[in-house]
């Protein structure tokens, strides 16, 4: 938990803030679920994004128990 807070810190939170509440719900929301989980690397995914990364597992799983 600490290094994605860490993340979001230093990737998305504004140097200067957000104007209200509102508008820093929405952008960390936006980076949550588009950036970190969609296009963000992850040396232990290979480089590859959380959803990509699953999407890998699931179709290498299908041909796997296609074969057997």
């Amino acid at each position: 938990m600490a290094k994605f807070f860490r993340s979001l810190q230093s990737e998305w939170v504004p140097k200067m803030g957000d104007r209200s509440f509102a508008e820093a719900q929405r952008a960390i929301s936006d980076y949550i679920t588009v950036y970190y989980n969609r296009f963000r690397p992850y040396q232990f995914n290979d480089g590859l994004a959380p959803i990509k990364m699953d999407e890998f597992f699931w179709n290498v799983s299908k041909t796997v128990a296609k074969i057997i």
